[in-house]
């Protein structure tokens, strides 16, 4: 006879909340997905709107912003995001936190589960952005906190006189490297190329500032240290020479990978994992609309984020009003 003690018995699966029906559910909370949410509101749609982390997304991590338009002495991107938060809040908009584990068309449906919780909605905009690339080298993970750093503006006061590394050459690294000055008493930026991407105001504001110094057509190989960073390894990508330089921290802007594991290849995505969409946001399923980061694009800037979700908005309105109108009735024959 079977010994009944021995057998597990099956474990009970929890069952998935419903959380209510909405018109357009927003995924993500950054700047692309709150402007869609303010435009929604003001249309009078039933919204909600999905966060994982922090309202206001990447950019409310930027020290310094100088290219939105309206603010010519610049502004913080926490004081963006908390403008931003305002302006929905006064709006009512609903927020959900958690993370969205998979989206489902279901009859002339979605249904979007977040945290073991079903959000009904008839219209989606995909605002989920992106997270920071790695390098890939040896040493990025097992360091990872202990000197290796996506976000200078959350541990650069943490390099006080100290030496600090800065991989890439686009906006976000030169603004980050620039930033950094404050605190660190030199800061290396290495670029794989011979001259910089970013802005030429900002290029040649970190060429001139006498605490940054360039690596040129150099990579990044490894990164040393037992329980903290310590050195890295560069190599020369023109005659392929390496180089040992001692630092104290590494901060990698090389670039970003989309959010869109969510997704399920529900989507048209590129090669690179970013949502293609048309000029109106409008991805390749009806009902679908992707703003921001996330999608292909040629300028990912917060400026252009917010564009994409006031269109985004747009579409969905005019989708969701062409979605519940009478079918139209045909003329009688003759």
């Amino acid at each position: 006879m079977i010994n009944q003690l021995l057998i597990k018995p099956k474990p009970q699966l929890k069952p998935i909340d419903k959380a209510g029906a909405v018109d357009l559910l927003i995924l993500g909370g950054g700047p692309a997905g709150l402007t869609a949410a303010i435009y929604a509101l003001r249309a009078r749609l039933k919204v909600m709107l999905v966060e994982k982390m922090i309202l206001g997304g990447q950019a409310s991590t930027t020290f310094q912003i100088e290219n939105y338009p309206g603010f010519p002495e610049g502004l913080s991107g926490m004081e963006l995001a908390s403008r931003l938060q305002e302006q929905v809040k006064k709006l009512d908009l609903p927020i959900t936190w958690g993370k969205v584990s998979s989206i489902a068309k279901k009859n002339n449906h979605y249904e979007v589960v977040v945290d073991g919780k079903i959000i009904t909605t008839s219209a989606i905009i995909v605002a989920t952005g992106t997270t920071t690339a790695k390098l890939g080298v040896p040493g990025e993970e097992e360091l990872l906190g202990r000197g290796v750093s996506y976000c200078a503006t959350c541990d650069g006061p943490f390099y006080k006189e100290k030496n600090v590394m800065v991989v890439g050459g686009g906006n976000s690294a030169i603004e980050e490297a620039i930033f950094l000055t404050r605190f660190a008493a030199k800061v290396m930026v290495v670029h794989r190329r011979d001259q910089l991407r970013a802005d030429k105001i900002l290029a040649e504001r970190a060429q001139n500032n006498p605490k940054i110094f360039f690596y040129w057509h150099s990579v990044v190989k490894e990164i040393k240290g037992q329980n903290k960073v310590e050195a890295v390894t560069l190599e020369d990508l023109a005659n392929k020479n390496q180089l040992t330089v001692p630092i104290d921290g590494i901060f990698m802007y090389v670039g970003s990978q989309p959010n869109t594991d969510c997704l399920n290849k529900l989507v048209k995505l590129n090669r690179q994992g970013f949502i293609i969409t048309d000029a109106a946001m409008k991805t390749n399923v009806k009902g679908i609309f992707a703003a921001g980061d996330v999608r292909v694009k040629t300028l990912r800037q917060i400026v252009t984020a917010a564009a994409d979700g006031a269109i985004a908005a747009e579409s969905a309105r005019q989708y969701l009003e062409a979605k519940d109108a009478p079918p139209k009735k045909g003329k009688p024959l003759p």
